[in-house]
C-alpha cells in the first residue's frame, strides 16, 4: 500500500487525503487539520428536544400525566432524534476537508463514554460530543475537567445519586480507572475519598454544579494530600501522579496505528506528553511524524467505521444513506452514542470475529452490485424518517487507469487497498483480470469491479 494512502486512512476514514499528504507533506496536512473550524451550531433535529432545566422539568411533568401511548410516542421521537444525531456525525466525518478532528473526537467519544440510552437527554449527549470536538487537540487535563463536569457524564456515571452520607463511587472510580491513571495506579481508598469530593456534583444549566445540601465538605486524603477537595483540585492532584500519561498514549497508539503497541513506545510518547504539559496537539505531531517514517502497515484492524467509509468512498457512492451506515455500525458492534459499557468498544480482534468478517463480505457484495446495505429488508416504523428508499439501486464507479494493462490496474488497486500482497495473491488477481484485458471493450468496468470486490474481501483489506 502507498504510504500516503495508508496515513490518509489512519488520520481520516478514506484515501481522500492522500493527495494532500503527497503534495504538501504530512506536517502541513496536520497543521491544516488542527486549524479546521468547529461548528457550534445546534442542529435543527434538536429543536424539539429539552435543553434547559425548565424544559426538562416540563418533560418530567408530561411523563407524570401522560397515557402509556403518549409516553411511548414521546420516547420514540427521542430515539429518532438520537438516530438523527448519529447520521449528523457520519455526515461530518464524510464531508470534512480535514477529517482528523472527527477521528479524534471519536477517539475521545470512546475514552469518556456517555451513552444516550442511559443519559436519555439528547441535548446533553450533543453537548458532550461538542466538548470532545472543541478540545480534540487541546489539553488532556482541561478536557478531563470539562467532560467530568458535563451533565451527560454526571448522569451517565450516577453522580446525581452521590451525596453526603450516601456516596456513589461510580464517577470517582472511572475517573481513575478509565479516564486518567488505569488499574493499579490508585487505591480503593482513593476511590472512596474521591467520591466524597464529588458528592453533590449534579445537573446544572450548561454543566454540572455542586449543590450545597448534598456536598461533603469534610477533609479527606487523596493520593497522599489532605484537604476538602472538589473536582478541579482532584484532577490537578491526579495529573501529578507518575503514571498519568501512559493510559491515554497507549489508547491513542491503539486508535490510530497499533492494536498492540509496544510498552516502550507507550512510555516514550507518554513521557513526551508530560513534558508538553499534557497538550495533545504536539503529542499527535510527534507520534504521527515519527511513526510515518516506519514500515508499520497492517498493524491495526480497521474499525467498522473505517471499513464502511473507505468502501463507500472507493465506490464513489453519492448521497449515501447515512442511516443505513449507522445501522451497519450497530450490527458490527460500533453503535455511536451507545457503547456496550463504560469501557467503550474493545477494538482490535473484536472488530474481526468470523461473524463480523462475514457481515463485511456481504456488505461488499451488496455495494459492489449497487445495492443498499439492507436491500430487501422491511423497514420498521422508526426508520420512516429516511429521505431515501433503502432498497433503491444506485450507481457505483471505481477510479482506475483506463489506459493501463491488467498488471498496472492490479498494482494501482493494491496500492490503494491492501497493505501487502505476495505472488500467490497476484496470481489470483490475474485470474480475474487476465493478460488480454482491454479497457475499451464492453464489460471492462464490471471486470475491474469484480477484482475490487475480491480484494476488499481479503484479510489484507481489513488491516491498516
Amino acid at each position: 500500500m502507498d504510504q500516503n494512502v495508508l496515513w490518509s486512512l489512519r488520520l481520516g476514514f478514506t484515501n481522500k487525503e492522500a493527495s494532500k499528504i503527497t503534495q504538501n507533506g504530512l506536517t502541513f496536512f496536520l497543521e491544516n487539520s488542527f486549524m479546521a473550524s468547529v461548528d457550534s451550531t445546534i442542529p435543527s433535529f434538536l429543536e424539539n428536544s429539552p435543553k434547559t432545566r425548565v424544559e426538562l422539568q416540563q418533560q418530567r411533568e408530561f411523563y407524570k400525566n401522560a397515557t402509556k401511548e403518549q409516553k411511548q410516542e414521546k420516547q420514540k421521537k427521542e430515539r429518532q432524534t438520537s438516530e438523527e444525531m448519529k447520521t449528523w456525525w457520519i455526515d461530518k466525518m464524510t464531508v470534512s476537508e480535514f477529517p482528523l478532528r472527527e477521528k479524534m473526537t471519536c477517539f475521545w467519544h470512546n475514552h469518556y463514554v456517555s451513552t444516550f440510552p442511559k443519559v436519555k437527554v439528547n441535548f446533553w449527549i450533543f453537548q458532550h460530543n461538542q466538548i470532545l470536538r472543541k478540545n480534540a487537540f487541546g489539553n488532556f487535563k482541561t478536557l478531563t475537567k470539562e467532560i467530568v463536569k458535563s451533565n451527560a457524564m454526571v448522569r451517565y456515571l450516577d453522580n446525581t445519586d452521590n451525596r453526603k452520607d450516601k456516596l456513589n463511587e461510580n464517577l470517582s472510580r472511572e475517573l481513575l480507572e478509565l479516564f486518567t491513571l488505569g488499574i493499579g495506579n490508585y487505591s480503593e481508598q482513593d476511590i472512596k475519598n474521591g467520591a466524597k469530593g464529588l458528592a453533590g456534583l449534579g445537573l446544572g444549566e450548561e454543566s454540572a454544579v455542586y449543590r450545597s445540601k448534598f456536598e461533603d465538605n469534610e477533609s479527606f486524603i487523596y493520593f497522599g494530600k489532605k484537604g476538602s477537595f472538589k473536582i478541579d483540585e482532584m484532577i490537578d492532584i491526579i495529573f501529578e501522579q507518575p503514571n498519568i500519561p501512559y493510559l491515554v498514549t497507549r489508547k491513542i497508539l491503539k486508535w490510530f496505528i497499533y492494536d498492540n503497541p509496544k510498552e516502550e513506545l507507550v512510555r516514550y510518547y507518554g513521557d513526551y506528553l508530560r513534558k508538553k504539559n499534557f497538550e495533545i496537539k504536539p503529542l499527535l505531531v510527534k507520534i504521527f511524524t515519527e511513526e510515518f517514517a516506519k514500515k508499520n502497515g497492517g498493524s491495526k484492524i480497521k474499525s467498522p467505521l473505517e471499513y464502511i467509509l473507505q468502501l463507500m468512498n472507493e465506490l464513489n457512492i453519492e448521497n449515501p444513506n447515512e442511516r443505513l451506515i449507522t445501522k451497519f455500525l450497530k450490527d458490527q458492534g460500533m453503535d455511536l452514542f451507545n457503547q456496550p459499557n463504560v469501557k467503550g468498544w474493545d477494538g482490535g480482534n473484536s472488530w474481526l470475529t468470523s461473524q463480523v468478517f462475514l457481515q463485511r463480505n456481504n456488505v461488499a457484495d451488496l455495494l459492489c452490485n449497487g445495492k443498499n446495505l439492507t436491500r430487501g429488508n422491511k423497514q420498521n416504523v422508526e426508520n420512516s424518517m429516511m429521505t431515501q428508499n433503502p432498497n433503491r439501486q444506485f450507481t457505483v464507479r471505481l477510479d482506475w487507469d483506463k489506459d493501463g494493462n491488467n498488471k498496472e490496474i492490479i498494482a494501482e488497486l493494491e496500492n490503494r487497498l491492501l497493505f501487502k500482497t505476495d505472488a500467490t495473491d497476484r496470481q489470483d488477481f490475474e485470474q480475474l483480470l487476465k493478460y488480454d484485458f482491454d479497457s475499451k471493450t464492453e464489460g471492462s468496468e464490471n471486470a475491474v469491479l469484480r477484482l475490487f470486490n475480491f480484494m476488499v474481501k481479503t484479510p489484507e483489506f481489513q488491516l491498516i
